[in-house]
């Protein structure tokens, strides 16, 4: 695919920079705070990618997933895993439906909740690994396989699964092959107090908020083949496979990651951390990603991919202390 010529770039770049402020701004009308959570979701789904959000309940997190699908006029389902919950139960079954005039009796599928645009999965961790895999399947190839023939899912396909920090008994946590289908893991921390007594202010008021669509399906999956042909420098893509290889023991030149980390990031990360810059640098007005729309990206995009090993935690060092220090400590190609 060729790059993206300069007046695509300009026109791009205007429609998206304006989109953002407006897609932010209808989505303040509903939640409050959370901007960066809203940026990378916007960020994610302009870029294709999947997105696992982690947070204590009672954070809106399905309110805001809602809010975006209403938006953007995307259809949106949520399924809320449970451990009795079935690979059909998302993806669709087959039923045997009896003509009346006929009296003829076939085969008919029937359509899942997988089949929308945007589809919250509550909770995935609450659900065995055999339906885990059906709904991860489905995010890697956009199709379901049911009743012998392959059914493509209708673009944009955006999948947000959520899971409970600390609630982890019951739970089937996701193989670190399967997390590697996310493109980014985002953590939704608690309001601070003025954000908390504005929350309590609103939703204790009698007034509901109206929303504008600001985006559409069709608009969506447009910009998603844009960003693909924005240009990148070797610069910008030699940083970002830096990052990504650091983070493996065996290959960083840093002592601390040899030290604390025991799985470092596949060459995913290094493809999710160039796609990613690329998208955050036209939402923010700009023709092309800079080494700093990389370290943006990457606490989302690396913290489920690096691994801490039992020194880390004997010395309670979090993941994102890591990375923290990796985006710090690294230099940029070229730089001593």
């Amino acid at each position: 695919m060729s790059e993206i010529s300069t007046q695509e770039a300009q026109q791009t770049i205007a429609q998206l920079t304006g989109a953002r402020e407006r897609i932010i701004g209808e989505i303040r009308k509903v939640i409050v705070g959370q901007d960066h959570v809203v940026e990378e979701l916007l960020t994610a789904l302009f870029s294709d990618g999947h997105v696992l959000l982690v947070g204590v309940p009672g954070l809106a997190k399905t309110l805001l997933i809602s809010t975006l699908a209403r938006v953007l006029n995307l259809d949106f389902n949520r399924v809320q895993f449970t451990p009795d919950l079935m690979p059909s139960d998302i993806t669709g079954t087959e039923i045997l439906e009896e003509d009346r005039a006929t009296g003829k009796r076939e085969f008919k599928f029937v359509k899942g909740p997988i089949f929308a645009n945007l589809l919250l999965a509550d909770e995935i961790n609450r659900t065995p690994p055999k339906t885990q895999a059906a709904l991860l399947q489905a995010m890697q190839e956009k199709a379901v396989t049911a009743a012998g023939r392959t059914i493509p899912l209708k673009p944009p396909f955006f999948v947000l699964a959520t899971q409970n920090p600390i609630e982890q008994e019951g739970t089937y946590p996701l193989p670190e092959a399967q997390l590697d289908r996310f493109m980014f893991n985002i953590f939704v921390d608690y309001p601070t107090e003025a954000e908390e007594r504005e929350i309590v202010t609103s939703t204790t008021s009698g007034s509901d908020a109206t929303l504008e669509q600001v985006f559409s399906g069709e608009e969506i999956v447009q910009v998603q083949k844009l960003v693909r042909r924005v240009p990148v420098s070797d610069h910008v893509v030699n940083y970002a496979v830096s990052l990504a290889r650091n983070t493996r023991p065996k290959n960083s030149t840093l002592g601390f990651v040899k030290e604390f980390v025991s799985w470092g990031a596949g060459p995913r990360a290094s493809q999710y951390l160039v796609l990613a810059a690329k998208t955050r640098a036209i939402l923010h007005g700009r023709p092309t990603p800079s080494a700093d729309d990389v370290r943006s990206v990457a606490p989302s995009v690396l913290r489920h991919r690096v691994i801490p090993n039992f020194n880390a935690e004997a010395e309670n060092i979090q993941v994102e202390d890591l990375i923290a220090r990796l985006t710090k400590e690294l230099p940029e190609p070229g730089q001593k």
